[in-house]
């Protein structure tokens, strides 16, 4: 039976045998044969002071068979199995072995044909010599393999900015790709300035203007996957005013967690240009309503139903409910899910809160605990036209879900709201204040259920936002469209808003109104502006007819401000979290809504919009409706 090193030996020449149309391995092969006969003989030489020895001549022999035996213990030790650019130092160690090994053969067979002749120190020498010939030569053709393959044409010129593992990792990455050029590195640890990495300088930050001109750097890549967001943000600003195209590697996260690796170049996080880092939620507060309870998430395949959907079922719920009226929308959360959590029990539910019976049915066939409702028409332009369906799904299905949700004693039910509620110009935004105002009231009913509303602006990356929008218009060379020069609003993420919102549903007694801490505004012309400067492109205007996109004011719709508000009042009160406030909002008393609530469903089954806008207006006093709008329903 074969010993395992000579099994070793034997994968070794199948694996040589199977590469042998490989044409760098036949050259090596070759030149490893040449160059093993010239380094014992450099060595012999050397050893002689210059002049051979003819007593040596019948022993010419010695030379020619070295490869004989020294071949096969490279193949043996994995030498052939590594392509030339890839190569790295373990050759050298490879080499050191080979060669070791070879000379204890040569040192058995000179004794045997007793070559008395030959030199004992020639050996010695041969080891240094072998080793810089055969190792040599290896790290030599790595380096013109890697030369060749950064004159590639249309490779793309790179800088790194961040020369710690991560930025090391993605330039030796790129290095042996056919994309990026890494040509330069930035970074702000003073002690690497100077110093290079395969070859190339790092240089400081304040540097990035004229050696990125130097170096013909067409992009910038942010290897910094564990910077916070203001670092982030505040390298951007540096950035910006050089027109060069910014990527950026994944956060450290999900680069630990497996999801992507630190070769999955995309495009700058909008969350960056914020530069706002979100504080760590409390586990505690995240799971109060949800562990081991039976959740339902209304309009769970939406932008925000999603997420809290996903949310919930990473912090262990007994059951998650998941409803929706879109049944392709419900398919792709309810596949993802499953995917990621397969033993936690999901029920898919494909209706309408605006249908009372299925609602009562769901809530007491599956003895729901939590709901969490998102369920709503959010888009003001559609809803404006709309006012009838609009008003109906948001103010009336809320009022449905919360009826039925007071009746089979659920312990808390969270609206999701917005700030189009403040002072509300829209049929959308009067729709949200009206579902609050509902909420409010019929806590006043409730001795059990708590109803809490969590009211927040927009979030980065949710269906109809703006930043997807900017993002393919700049894609096809502009125009980018805005309402307005002057138009302003508040961002936040998806998953910190809703992370927000479950820990603000906890601390919740019963009829609040809270508000999200949502940063700073943003002017939206800004925003369309460092988007295209974050494309490598310029703006085209009066003042740069030359410029690659152009951004164009298409005026205010129907019903949108110039800025929205979080509070009807400025009294907000802190709570125990330092980013969830808590509103002091006026509302009718239960008794008088349901009354105009009556007289509101009746209006909408016969499409009277003007009786709508009056209701609405008695309901919500700080509605002020648009007049310039033609209805079509």
């Amino acid at each position: 039976m074969p010993n395992k090193k000579t099994s070793k030996i034997s994968k070794s020449y199948k694996h040589l045998i199977a590469q042998l149309n490989n044409t760098n391995i036949l050259a090596l092969l070759l030149l490893d044969s040449i160059l093993l006969p010239l380094a014992l003989a450099t060595s012999v030489l050397l050893r002689l002071g210059g002049d051979w020895d003819h007593r040596l001549d019948p022993f010419i022999w010695i030379f020619i068979a070295l490869p004989i035996w020294t071949i096969p213990i490279f193949i043996s030790l994995g030498l052939y199995k590594a392509v030339i650019k890839y190569f790295d130092e373990k050759i050298v160690v490879i080499v050191l072995l080979g060669v070791s090994l070879s000379i204890l053969i040569l040192t058995f067979v000179t004794k045997i044909a007793s070559i008395h002749a030959f030199p004992k120190t020639a050996i010695i020498i041969f080891w240094v010599v072998a080793l810089a010939y055969i190792g040599g030569t290896r790290l030599v053709l790595r380096g013109l393999s890697r030369k060749l393959n950064t004159q590639i044409k249309n490779k793309i010129n790179v800088a790194i900015y961040g020369a710690g593992s991560a930025g090391v990792q993605l330039c030796l990455s790129l290095q042996t790709g056919h994309e990026y050029n890494p040509v330069v590195l930035f970074d702000d640890d003073e002690t690497t300035w100077g110093s290079t990495i395969r070859g190339i300088t790092i240089y400081r930050p304040r540097e990035l203007a004229k050696t990125l001109r130097k170096y013909n750097v067409d992009q910038v890549l942010l290897a910094i996957p564990s910077a916070s967001h203001i670092r982030r943000k505040q390298i951007i600003d540096l950035l910006e005013p050089l027109s060069v195209k910014i990527k950026t590697i994944p956060g450290i996260a999900e680069i630990v967690s497996g999801q992507v690796t630190i070769n999955d170049i995309k495009e700058v996080d909008i969350e960056d240009l914020l530069g706002r880092d979100p504080i760590p939620a409390d586990i505690n507060l995240l799971q109060k309503n949800i562990y081991q309870k039976n959740v339902m998430v209304t309009g769970a395949g939406g932008s925000i139903g999603s997420e809290i959907a996903r949310q919930t079922a990473l912090l262990q719920p007994n059951c998650l409910i998941l409803f929706d009226v879109s049944e392709f929308a419900l398919y792709l959360i309810d596949k993802q899910l499953k995917t990621q959590y397969p033993n936690l029990q999901i029920i898919d539910v494909l209706g309408s809160i605006t249908d009372a019976s299925l609602v009562s049915r769901v809530l007491e066939q599956y003895k729901v605990n939590t709901i969490y409702h998102a369920a709503a028409y959010k888009h003001v332009p559609i809803v404006e036209f709309n006012p009838s369906a609009g008003v109906y799904n948001n103010a009336i299905g809320t009022k449905i879900v919360a009826t039925a949700a007071l009746e089979h004693n659920v312990d808390i039910m969270v609206l999701i709201s917005t700030d189009k509620a403040v002072r509300p110009t829209n049929i959308m935004g009067a729709s949200k204040r009206l579902a609050e105002i509902i909420l409010q009231g019929i806590q006043t009913k409730s001795a059990h259920t708590i109803f809490t509303m969590v009211r927040f602006g927009n979030v980065l990356g949710s269906s109809g936002s703006v930043v997807p929008l900017f993002r393919e218009q700049i894609k096809d060379g502009g125009p980018i469209t805005v309402t307005h020069p002057d138009i302003i609003r508040y961002f936040m993420t998806i998953s910190e808003a809703v992370q927000l919102v479950i820990q603000a549903s906890t601390i919740a007694t019963g009829g609040e109104v809270f508000v999200l801490d949502m940063g700073d505004p943003i002017k939206i012309a800004t925003l369309a502006t460092r988007m295209i400067h974050l494309s490598g492109l310029s703006v085209k205007d009066n003042t740069n007819p030359d410029g690659d996109i152009e951004i164009k004011y298409t005026g205010l719709r129907p019903g949108e401000k110039l800025y929205e508000e979080l509070l009807v009042g400025n009294n907000p009160k802190k709570t125990m979290h330092p980013r969830i406030m808590q509103g002091n909002e006026e509302f009718l008393p239960y008794e008088e809504t349901t009354m105009h609530i009556e007289m509101l469903i009746k209006t909408i089954n016969v499409y009277d919009t003007s009786t709508i806008i009056k209701i609405l207006n008695i309901l919500v006093p700080d509605y002020t409706p648009s007049n310039t709008i033609s209805y079509i329903n």
